[in-house]
């Protein structure tokens, strides 16, 4: 839904582990050309050591391919690779791993996946991780147009034709920035020349088939690889998964009623632990005054920096992942009972901001989804089904039709998402959680009945995204057993396994003092974000 997604998808960022920047290839400036043609077949990566405390064994490479997979001698572009090698006499060959997005880097996901794995399962395979085409420290690495989330932003909700003309102007611009920037490059950033760049990763690795492991976005990656590959897959495994019938425009409607009942329960937490921020202990309540924080902020931006779409921004990880909200609560706590801006201002740092990294995760989310399908032109239609969306979830409908706008306007020619049925490759591993927003239940089932043989484990009661390698000691087994040996769980009903979700987090700290006034310490220290 937002650059949150692959943050928030990402192991990396939860667990606090990264590559420093300069053991990796170096970054790409910002509007190379695409290199000269070349003709001979890609060499293996020629892997160079980028250890760090955290990963010692983590080797990097660099690896080129065609920018039009259809023009095989045609220009080059350039993939930042990663790699954790094997130690175990039983090899079983590569697993490349994706953090999702699109836009997300795959870099350091290969140190955590490795460390998170047991470390009998981990030593069986070389762990790979990529920035795919346009990411990170791939070449040419897209920022379309720098500082376009500088705050304050319009508010998001459309109140006035004035509000509506500036973000629409916003969205504009950034696709006639892209235009001008990438001509040349824009046509093929997408989901299918990723899933090709793939191949030529497994290729050059000289295997004969890969394994995957995918998250949110990288799950519609893995399910169009497995489609154009089918006989290149060894083993899949899929977390918190896209429905493929809905890409994309009709996912990110989908994804707003979602992310509104997501919020509710953020709000019903609250309100079960009044004691520790003061804010009541009826839900509606509690959310009214969620909302009146908006209209205030939008009146008022906290430190002129924190406006209505900022506030937005700042809440949305809360979605992703329940082990923000004592944070993101006690932020909300300070601002409503205390007019405490502080707290607000730092969880919009941590959370919210978009920096360098961030253009380049919104650059490539934007080109890949705004090329990989049709999205309506005429605004009337976007108009007509966001507000009859925001009607019924208000929490952020108009901040994601924004984020997505730019697609109305998009210069390349849209393409016809493929059909990911298959029945042709081995067992492929789901795992989904029932409330997760980002990625709803539903479409979990969907491609569950696409991929003939495939097996479904559900995280019944959990609303997070991306729920394995998280500690959730049941969904880690059937993800360990399957990579070490195959074995999926069979079951008869539309779950083959379920696992019980792990309780909410409590409150970081109680309240202080009895009147509920005033700020609340938040230990930023110990995020991992």
């Amino acid at each position: 839904m937002k650059k949150r997604a692959v943050a928030l998808c990402s192991l990396a960022a939860l667990t606090g582990a990264a590559v420093p920047a300069a053991v990796l290839p170096p970054a790409a400036s910002a509007a190379p050309s695409p290199r000269t043609a070349q003709t001979a077949p890609a060499a293996p990566p020629a892997w160079k050591k980028c250890a760090t405390k955290a990963h010692p064994s983590l080797q990097c490479a660099s690896l080129e391919v065609p920018l039009d997979h259809r023009l095989p001698a045609g220009e080059r572009i350039t993939l930042a690779l990663s790699r954790v090698p094997h130690t175990a006499q039983a090899f079983q060959g590569p697993l490349l791993v994706n953090p999702g997005g699109p836009g997300g880097s795959g870099l350091t996901m290969a140190g955590t996946v490795a460390k998170a794995l047991p470390k009998e399962v981990a030593a069986q395979y070389d762990i790979i991780g990529f920035d795919p085409r346009g990411v990170g420290r791939s070449e040419p690495a897209l920022n379309c147009r720098p500082g376009h989330s500088t705050p304050v932003r319009p508010a998001s909700v459309p109140d006035t034709p004035a509000l509506e003309r500036a973000n629409l102007d916003r969205a504009r611009a950034f696709a006639r920035a892209c235009a001008a920037k990438y001509a040349a490059v824009l046509p093929f950033i997408d989901t299918v020349s990723t899933a090709r760049d793939m191949d030529a990763i497994r290729a050059a690795l000289g295997a004969p088939r890969l394994s995957y492991l995918g998250y949110s976005y990288g799950t519609y990656l893995g399910a169009v690889y497995g489609k154009l590959h089918p006989h290149r897959v060894r083993r899949m495994a899929l977390d918190s998964v896209v429905d493929p019938t809905r890409v994309w425009y009709a996912a990110n409607l989908r994804q707003n009623q979602a992310f509104d009942a997501r919020h509710k329960a953020f709000m019903a937490w609250i309100a079960r632990h009044d004691s520790a921020y003061g804010l009541g202990k009826d839900p509606a309540k509690v959310e009214a005054q969620w909302y009146a924080m908006r209209r205030a902020l939008a009146e008022r931006p906290a430190g002129g920096k924190v406006g209505a779409a900022e506030l937005e921004d700042t809440f949305l990880p809360g979605g992703y992942t329940n082990r923000y909200w004592p944070h993101l609560a006690a932020a909300f706590a300070a601002y409503a009972n205390g007019e405490d801006t502080a707290p607000l201002l730092k969880a919009y740092e941590t959370f919210g901001a978009s920096g360098t990294s961030g253009e380049n995760t919104y650059s490539v989310y934007a080109a890949v989804q705004c090329r990989d399908a049709q999205w309506p032109r005429d605004w009337r239609t976007w108009r007509e089904d966001h507000a009859r969306v925001h009607a019924t979830a208000p929490f952020a409908t108009w901040n994601n039709a924004w984020y997505n706008a730019p697609c109305a306007f998009w210069p390349t020619h849209r393409l016809s998402p493929p059909d990911v049925s298959n029945s042709a490759l081995g067992p492929v591993l789901l795992f989904q959680s029932t409330g997760d927003p980002a990625t709803p239940y539903d479409g979990a089932v969907t491609m569950h009945r696409k991929l003939r043989g495939s097996r479904l484990v559900v995280e019944r009661g959990g609303g997070n995204h991306g729920v394995t390698l998280r500690g959730n000691a049941c969904l880690d087994r059937h993800l360990a057993a399957y990579l070490a040996t195959g074995e999926a769980p069979s079951g008869s009903g539309e779950a083959d396994a379920e696992c019980a979700a792990p309780p909410d987090p409590k409150p970081s700290r109680a309240r202080q003092g009895t009147s509920g006034r005033g700020a609340l310490s938040v230990p930023w220290s110990t995020m991992g974000a």
